[in-house]
């Protein structure tokens, strides 16, 4: 019995000081710990060329359906949906690539937002491949 006193005495004086779980909950200016300041930061914009990335293709888009989409606003050279190896799917994404730039210029303005077999697409201007890092064992590419 006496332990149950010592041990409300304690509880009550925790809640009489703020120290409480409502206390604890309703306010954060309190908070130990540092919370991450996330800042996301946008790629600059590529750089036009004739070469596109279209992204949020359907599974069911193929390479040939890309190419008729894209066809009605200039020359396609090449047309590629990036696929799963293993089951064959789309992977919701593809390259297109025209004669000249004005051409994808209009490709971009003509398809960006537009929906291709069901789903909303986007076109933008494709980037370059970053170069692979370079490991400390490894010759640099071209020596040997």
């Amino acid at each position: 019995m006496a332990m149950r006193a010592a041990a409300a005495v304690a509880i009550s004086a925790d809640i009489q000081m703020g120290r409480g779980l409502r206390a604890l909950c309703s306010s954060f200016s309190s908070f130990p710990f540092n919370l991450p300041q996330t800042k996301v930061e946008k790629p600059p914009p590529a750089e036009p060329s004739t070469n596109l990335f279209v992204s949020g293709l359907s599974k069911r888009t193929t390479s040939e359906g890309l190419r008729d989409a894209f066809a009605k606003f200039g020359e396609v050279v090449h047309a590629k949906v990036v696929t799963d190896r293993v089951s064959g799917y789309s992977k919701g994404y593809g390259f297109v690539k025209y004669a000249t730039i004005e051409q994808a210029e209009a490709g971009i303005k003509g398809m960006d937002g537009q929906f291709l077999d069901g789903w909303v697409i986007f076109a933008e201007y494709a980037r370059p491949r970053p170069p692979p890092p370079s490991f400390n064992n490894a010759p640099a590419q071209g020596q040997l």
